[in-house]
């Protein structure tokens, strides 16, 4: 059984870190492969731009020194998710500001055809258009909304994972959630919690 991102299975993590703890450095490459698709993601939905491979290759250099206070039994995927996310923090604030929306669209889509063979180009404009108000609309959030919006939806985390990637009581996660929502519902439909999420979904 692997993962959303085709990954290790939590006991198989378990038993890679161990190994690694134990001085097989070399095992730590296991660990890469399975969670670099998602790190990347995180970094750019978090505004890393051109930066995110630079941010998640830093990201999972500190994770590897830092193995030895990670918390046995713990799921890794967040925990590395929120080193990503302060270093791609750092990272931004460095370089004076967060991309532009159409810069961060544009690294997100980065390898995607624009419209897919088959595909009705009616649609596929549409789905561009509500792609770019979602955009629009996360960057509108406060940082604190957009982050928990990124990794319930975006990073598809559960709750738990979230609570733990961002560093949150999940009862914060879940009430910083819901008002994010509801913003979002707001700019893109003129709704509610309700839109929000169906924009996101």
């Amino acid at each position: 059984m692997r993962t959303r991102e085709g990954g290790l299975i939590a006991i198989d993590e378990a038993a890679v870190i161990a190994r690694v703890r134990a001085g097989e450095a070399e095992a730590y490459a296991a660990l890469v492969r399975a969670h670099t698709a998602v790190a990347l993601r995180a970094a750019v939905a978090c505004g890393a731009g051109a930066e995110a491979e630079d941010v998640v290759q830093q990201a999972f250099f500190k994770a590897y020194r830092s193995l030895g206070r990670f918390k046995e039994g713990a799921a890794f995927r967040p925990w590395l998710l929120r080193i990503v996310v302060n270093e791609t923090r750092n990272t931004v604030r460095s370089a004076g500001r967060q991309r532009a929306v159409a810069g961060r669209e544009a690294e997100l889509l980065a390898g995607e055809p624009l419209i897919p063979d088959g595909a009705d180009p009616a649609v596929a404009v549409e789905e561009d258009e509500r792609r770019r108000r979602l955009l629009a609309a996360l960057d509108g959030l406060s940082e604190d909304h957009r982050q928990v919006v990124i990794h319930r939806y975006l990073l598809e985390l559960d709750e738990t994972e979230t609570a733990e990637a961002l560093g949150w009581p999940r009862g914060t996660v879940k009430s910083r959630l819901s008002r994010a929502l509801k913003k979002l519902g707001l700019a893109l439909e003129g709704g509610d919690e309700h839109d929000g999420r169906r924009a996101l979904g």
